[in-house]
């Protein structure tokens, strides 16, 4: 494991090669920048879990096709993602998080066999 704090300035280190792939369970932030939606959109299908992936942009047309284009269960414009939480899109407590597209168990119906997609799109919102 690697310690933020072993003799990086300002505690930062470069991305390694499975850094997109880890789930850090802390404020650990991993940043990529890339040459364009097309390279931002490729990294998201490679990387994402398809739980939340957010876009900051002032192109309408930009916005759209990330919308469109990116698999995720919630899809955030403008906006943090940090609003993917069952009380915040209306659905009362969370019990549970999935980013499986079919997580009932059990006999199921049309109503299991349903799946969301949540496009949230703000003004640079943030959720303390």
């Amino acid at each position: 494991m690697r310690n933020l704090a072993d003799g990086h300035r300002n505690g930062l280190l470069p991305a390694g090669p499975d850094d997109f792939d880890t789930e850090w369970l802390s404020l650990v932030l991993g940043i990529k920048v890339v040459s364009g939606l097309d390279e931002a959109i490729a990294h998201i299908a490679t990387h994402s879990t398809g739980h939340s992936d957010g876009i900051l942009t002032e192109n309408e047309a930009n916005a759209q096709r990330f919308i469109t284009e990116v698999d995720s269960a919630v899809v955030y414009v403008n906006a943090s993602t940090r609003f993917t939480d069952g009380g915040q899109l209306g659905l009362g407590a969370e019990v549970a998080v999935s980013t499986q597209r079919l997580q009932a168990r059990g006999p199921m119906g049309l109503r299991e066999l349903t799946t969301y997609k949540w496009v949230v799109q703000g003004n640079y919102h943030i959720r303390d």
